[in-house]
C-alpha cells in the first residue's frame, strides 16, 4: 500500500505555520507570547484555547485538547491523518508524494472516485425534478424543498434496461470507476452493467469535507431491502462515516449534544423540525470509531432507539461499542421512543419541544442503563443472583479504562445492589477475594495502607528523572547531541521510548520536538509526548543555553545510574508482599527470580 513519506510529512510541519493554520479556521489574539481563542472542539465563554508559535502546537485548558497543526485539522475537518497532511500540504503548495516501500510511486490517473459520486448525484437530484412519484412521496413524508434541497435529495430512475446512469457517464460500459465507486453493478456470465440504485429516493453520504462518498436508497413502495446502502469503497467505510454530520456539525458545536439515530429519514425530519444535531449510523450499529468520533464533537452523546426489540438490540450493541471510548466529563445517554414511533414519526406529531423534552427527562444515563439490563435476567432477592450480578458486570467494567470515576461510581452502586461493602467488591473484582493465607481477609484499605512503605523511593526518583529527560529533549532535541549516545548501554525493556527519542533527536536534531512527536502518532505514547511538549515549554522557556545544557547532562547521569543500579531489598520484600496480596504478573515474577538468586 502506498504511503507518504516521513521525510515529506517532517518537510511539511517544518514549513507550515501553525498560527497561520488554526487562523484560517478561527480568529486568533496576541496573548504574551502565545495566541488565544475560545476553543473550536468545545462550548466556552472566555478563551481558554492557546497556540505557541514556538513550539508549533496548540492546547486547551478547558478540554484538553491539543496537537500539531496536522492534529488541529484532523479534528476540526473530522479527516483522517493522511487526508490532514494533503490539505495542509495544498494549502502550502506542495505536491504530496507516495512510496512503496522506499520506492516512490505515481498518484492514480484519471478522475477521483468523489467527482464520479459527485456527478452521480447531480444527476439524481436533477432527475428528482421531474419524477412526481418520488416528489409525491418527499410530500407524504412532510419533507419541504428547502430540506431536500440542504440534504441534496434526488431519485433514481428504474426504466427498462436499468442503465439510466449512462445518460451522465459516457464510458459506462468500461469505466474502471463506476464499479468502485458502487454505482454499477456487473454480471459475471454476461459482463452486462446494470445500475445499482433503481426506483429509489436517494439520500447522498458525504464526509466531514462535505464531498460525496456514496448513497442510501429508499423505496417508495413496497419492495426489499427498504434501504440499500453503498458498499463499502476505498472512500466509503459504513463503521466510520455518520449520516448528516457535515450538516449537524454547527448545531452540535452550539448544542454541545449530539444525538444519534437509525434512518435517513429520521435525520431530515429533527433537522426540519430544529433538531439540527441529529445524526444516523448507516444500516450498522454504532461502532467504537463512531462513538470516539462522536465524544470528540460533543460532551453529550444521546442514542435514539425505536422501543421495538431491533432498537433495543441496537441500543445495546451501542452500549458495548461505547465502554472502551466513554471518559470521564463525557456523558452517553439512551433514548428509547414509544413502540408506535419512531424519531421520525414522533417529532412530526409532537414536534420539536416534546421531542427534546424526552431527551431530556426519559434518556437514560449509560450507568443505569448498564446496570437495568444486566439486572433483567436476575433474581436480586437470592445470593446467588447477586454473585451472578457480579460476574456479569466486570467485564463491562474492566473495558471503561478511560473513565476511572464513573467506574468507580458503577462500583458502588454494585456494592448497594449487592449489599456488599465497596471494598469488599473491589478484592472480588480484583481476584483477592479467594486468597487465603497470609494477608488473606485484609480490606483494600488495609493493603493500601501498607504497600507505601514497602515502596522504594529511588524508584519514584527514576521516574522523574525519565519524564524531565523526555521534557528536555522535546524542548531542544539539539541536546541529545551532547554527551555521547550512552543510552544505547542502558537495559533493554528500561528507558526504551525515552532511548528512541535520544537517538532519533540526534540523528536529526534540526526538527522541533511536535515534529519528532509526530512519529508516534497512533501509538499510545502520543498523548503523553504532546502533553510533556506542553509542559516542557513551561519548564524550560526561561532557561538560558548553558543551563539547559548542565540541566541534560546532569539528568543523563542521573538517569544511567538509576537504571544501572540493582534493585534493593525494599524491592524484593515489595514483591514478596504482594505475591502474598494479589499475584504478580509474569514480567514481576522474573524480577522476583532474579533478586532471589542474586548474592
Amino acid at each position: 500500500m502506498a504511503r507518504i513519506p516521513e521525510s515529506f510529512i517532517q518537510d511539511l510541519l517544518n514549513r507550515v505555520d501553525i498560527v497561520e493554520v488554526i487562523e484560517r479556521y478561527l480568529p486568533l489574539k496576541k496573548a504574551g507570547q502565545n495566541y488565544a481563542a475560545c476553543c473550536p472542539f468545545h462550548k466556552e465563554k472566555s478563551p481558554s484555547f492557546t497556540v505557541s508559535p514556538t513550539k508549533q502546537f496548540y492546547h486547551c485548558f478547558g478540554c484538553g485538547a491539543h496537537g500539531t497543526a496536522i492534529g488541529f485539522v484532523m479534528e476540526y475537518q473530522g479527516v483522517n491523518y493522511p487526508e490532514a497532511i494533503k490539505l495542509l500540504a495544498e494549502a502550502a503548495g506542495m505536491p504530496v508524494p507516495l512510496e512503496v516501500g522506499d520506492v516512490p510511486v505515481e498518484e492514480k490517473t484519471g478522475p477521483r472516485l468523489t467527482d464520479v459520486l459527485k456527478d452521480a448525484c447531480d444527476f439524481y437530484r436533477a432527475q428528482l425534478k421531474t419524477a412526481p412519484v418520488a416528489i409525491n412521496y418527499l410530500k407524504g413524508r412532510g419533507v419541504s424543498g428547502a430540506i431536500a434541497a440542504r440534504f441534496g435529495l434526488g431519485y433514481a430512475p428504474g426504466g427498462e434496461d436499468w442503465q439510466a446512469l449512462k445518460q451522465v457517464f459516457p464510458d459506462y460500459d468500461w469505466s474502471k470507476q463506476l464499479p468502485e465507486a458502487g454505482l454499477v453493478i456487473e454480471k459475471e456470465e454476461t459482463k452486462r452493467r446494470y445500475d445499482r440504485f433503481r426506483d429509489r429516493v436517494m439520500f447522498p453520504i458525504l464526509n466531514q469535507k462535505g464531498l460525496v462518498i456514496g448513497f442510501g436508497g429508499r423505496v417508495m413502495g413496497q419492495g426489499e431491502p427498504k434501504y440499500l446502502n453503498s458498499p463499502e469503497t476505498p472512500v466509503f467505510e459504513k463503521g466510520r462515516e455518520l449520516y448528516g454530520l457535515p450538516q449537524a456539525r454547527a448545531a452540535i458545536r452550539d448544542r454541545g449534544r449530539v444525538l444519534v439515530v437509525e434512518g435517513y429519514m429520521d435525520v431530515v425530519m429533527l433537522h426540519q423540525h430544529g433538531v439540527e444535531y441529529a445524526v444516523a449510523t448507516l444500516g450498522t450499529a454504532c461502532t467504537p470509531e463512531h462513538v470516539k468520533k462522536l465524544l470528540k464533537l460533543a460532551d453529550e452523546v444521546v442514542f435514539c432507539f425505536d422501543g421495538d426489540a431491533a432498537g433495543r438490540r441496537a441500543a445495546w450493541r451501542g452500549l458495548e461499542n461505547s465502554l472502551a471510548e466513554v471518559a470521564d466529563g463525557k456523558e452517553l445517554r439512551f433514548l428509547f421512543l414509544p413502540t408506535e414511533h419512531d424519531p421520525d414519526s414522533f417529532v412530526r406529531e409532537f414536534g420539536r419541544e416534546r421531542f427534546e423534552a424526552l431527551l431530556v427527562q426519559d434518556a437514560l444515563p449509560l450507568s443505569q442503563y448498564l446496570l437495568r439490563e444486566l439486572s433483567a435476567q436476575i433474581d436480586l432477592t437470592k445470593e446467588e443472583g447477586r454473585a451472578r450480578l457480579l460476574h456479569v458486570a466486570q467485564p463491562y467494567l474492566a473495558r471503561m479504562a478511560h473513565a476511572p470515576a464513573l467506574q468507580m461510581l458503577l462500583k458502588k452502586r454494585l456494592a448497594e445492589i449487592c449489599q456488599l461493602t465497596f471494598e469488599e467488591v473491589g478484592l472480588l473484582q480484583s481476584g483477592k477475594g479467594k486468597k487465603s493465607g497470609a494477608g488473606a481477609g485484609k480490606t483494600e484499605r488495609e493493603v493500601r495502607q501498607v504497600r507505601p512503605r514497602l515502596v522504594p523511593q529511588a524508584r519514584k526518583v527514576r521516574q522523574d528523572s525519565l519524564s524531565r529527560l523526555q521534557e528536555l529533549v522535546l524542548f531542544a532535541p539539539e541536546l541529545a547531541t551532547k554527551g555521547g549516545p550512552v543510552w544505547r548501554d542502558w537495559p533493554s525493556g528500561r528507558g526504551d521510548l525515552v532511548a528512541a527519542l535520544l537517538e532519533m533527536a540526534r540523528e536529526a536534531p534540526e526538527l522541533t520536538g511536535v515534529v519528532l512527536v509526530e512519529r508516534w502518532r497512533g501509538e499510545p505514547e502520543y498523548d503523553r509526548l504532546l502533553a510533556m511538549c506542553r509542559h516542557a515549554a513551561q519548564t524550560f522557556e526561561k532557561f538560558s543555553g548553558e543551563e539547559l545544557e548542565a540541566e541534560f547532562l546532569s539528568t543523563l547521569t542521573m538517569v544511567g545510574q538509576e537504571l544501572g543500579r540493582p534493585a534493593t531489598r525494599d524491592r524484593k520484600a515489595e514483591l514478596e508482599y504482594r505475591h502474598a496480596n494479589g499475584g504478580l504478573t509474569e514480567e514481576e515474577k522474573a524480577e522476583y527470580l532474579a533478586l532471589a538468586l542474586r548474592k
